[in-house]
């Protein structure tokens, strides 16, 4: 039992040593620049970690060709596991544009969150018709003792890619999580 486990794992540490690495391109959903432009209607909350779609949640960025089919490849990757990139550059972007204090699970402070944001996406795909479309749904609720109403909105959020390829995919997405960010914290 011990030695094909060791072979294989020589054989995967080998073929590791002489891959490229130069070959393999990561890419990061960063939180975009945002000044305070909304109220502070969140008060203090906690974001659960973004629920995305298994395209989506892969390391692989994930891209629609022509004929509909969804395509990856192993040279282009995500610089962060996807769920936890969206969810901290979306709980920093919330925070960027009200004022609010919106921290991503598990809650560190002593004094318990006011509000509990959780994110469902139905999709976040680069089309091929040159658009990021990011849909879902996001539910606000009261933490704890904290008295409010619940809040449950859909999203439908399109941004143009500036141009093909991972790194425009990369930043159209960022803008997507900026605009959600920015529908959030407006608490409508």
């Amino acid at each position: 039992m011990i030695r094909p486990f060791l072979l294989s794992l020589i054989c995967g540490l080998a073929l590791t040593a002489c891959s490229d690495p130069a070959a393999t391109a990561r890419y990061a959903i960063a939180p975009q620049p945002a000044a305070k432009t909304l109220p502070n209607r969140l008060g203090q909350a906690e974001l659960r970690e973004v629920s995305l779609p298994q395209y989506a949640a892969g390391q692989e960025i994930s891209y629609q060709t022509v004929d509909g089919a969804l395509r990856s490849t192993p040279d282009n990757i995500w610089a962060d596991d996807p769920p936890r990139a969206v969810t901290l550059a979306l709980a920093r972007q919330i925070s960027a544009v009200s004022g609010a204090t919106v921290i991503a699970e598990p809650w560190p402070l002593s004094e318990g969150p006011q509000r509990r944001i959780e994110v469902r996406v139905e999709q976040f795909l680069a089309r091929a018709d040159g658009v990021v479309q990011l849909t879902g749904v996001y539910f606000v609720t009261p933490a704890g003792i904290t008295s409010g109403r619940d809040v449950m909105r859909s999203f439908d959020v399109t941004v143009p890619v500036a141009e093909g390829g991972p790194a425009a995919i990369a930043q159209a997405q960022s803008a997507a999580v900026a605009e959600l960010a920015r529908r959030i914290a407006q608490l409508d």
